[in-house]
């Protein structure tokens, strides 16, 4: 079952943004990928998670990948359009309602 599209709050952003880099760490490829994308060293991992806009660059880089973005949504049961509406609230932008 797929949550609702989601992530308004920045709480639950922030919450499938630590899904997302779980996701990620959860397979070396995965992670592999991340590192190389960002240029972020397996050591500095932890101290650039601290950065502010750390985990809306997580999703960014889940986002920019459509198989990625697939098999997390499905691994975490989310509607994908909850990872643009949790970039949006990270980044401090309003989200714009979908529409039909």
């Amino acid at each position: 079952m797929v949550k609702a599209a989601s992530a308004g709050t920045r709480d639950e952003a922030e919450s499938l943004a630590i899904q997302a880099l779980s996701f990620i760490a959860g397979d070396p490829e995965r992670l592999g990928r991340f590192l190389a994308a960002t240029g972020i060293g397996p050591a500095g991992l932890r101290a650039a998670a601290r950065a502010p806009h750390f985990l809306a660059g997580v999703l960014d880089h889940i986002a920019a990948d459509e198989r990625l973005l697939v098999a997390f949504a499905a691994e975490s049961a989310t509607d994908p359009r909850a990872i643009a509406r949790a970039v949006a609230v990270l980044n401090g932008r309003n989200w714009e309602h979908d529409t039909p």
